[in-house]
């Protein structure tokens, strides 16, 4: 087996990736638009996972040839999120997310995550796991950044806020297409597919990637080796 690269920073997706997703983002979307009178199927909605959701909106409106607001329709699925991660029982990491973030950071590896959704969404999912405290180092939502995936922006402003200058030490993990193609573009050494969340191995074969992995709790012996 080849060595790993050395890596410093390891930025993590969040819904599919370190958070349990069946499909509960992609219902949240599709009911968005069908309040909108607009019948989009739930295939068609999981290919644009990982995108900037108003990014993916607009896309999908363009697919489905319909006219439609895309900030009230982007509005609609942030309200049902919210609702969804503040109420739901179904929230939770999935099982050794925490296991392995605890491992990696006694081994030196910074943890950061970054995400399509909006920082409202993602600071209530923090929350509710427990981990905007001690668990993670850093995080970035599409929001808080010019451009979210498949551009490079949001592992930049991580990189910048915890001093990590080489991107050649930095690995990318996530389940969608949008996070391969993110890492692939940001140039990270390594670019990791985790087969838990929303594409299969098939899918997530056809797109740039270094690795494709079971689920997280798979990452720190990829990258740690057996020590």
């Amino acid at each position: 087996m080849p060595l790993m690269p050395d890596i410093d920073l390891a930025v993590f997706d969040i819904a599919g990736t370190t958070i349990r997703d069946s499909d509960y983002v992609n219902l949240c979307l599709q009911e968005a638009f069908t309040s909108a009178g607009i019948e989009v199927p739930l295939p068609q909605i999981n290919a644009t996972m990982g995108l900037p959701k108003p990014i993916a909106i607009e896309r999908l409106l363009e697919e489905a040839g319909a006219e439609g607001d895309v900030d009230s329709i982007h509005t609609d699925f942030v309200q049902r999120m919210k609702r969804f991660y503040l109420e739901s029982d179904d929230v939770a990491p999935y099982e050794g997310v925490e296991e392995a973030f605890a491992t990696l950071r006694e081994s030196g590896i910074r943890i950061a995550l970054d995400t399509g959704f909006s920082s409202d969404i993602t600071s209530i999912i923090l929350s509710r796991v427990g981990w905007d405290s001690g668990v993670i180092d850093a995080f970035v939502s599409s929001d808080e950044v010019e451009r979210g995936r498949p551009y490079p922006d949001m592992i930049h402003h991580l990189m910048k806020e915890l001093g990590v200058s080489d991107v050649k030490r930095v690995a990318k993990i996530g389940d969608a297409p949008a996070d391969m193609n993110e890492g692939t573009n940001t140039g990270c050494a390594m670019v990791v597919g985790v087969l838990c969340g929303t594409h299969t191995e098939a899918q997530l074969s056809e797109y740039p990637h270094t690795h494709l992995i079971e689920s997280v709790r798979d990452f720190p012996k990829l990258v740690l080796g057996d020590q």
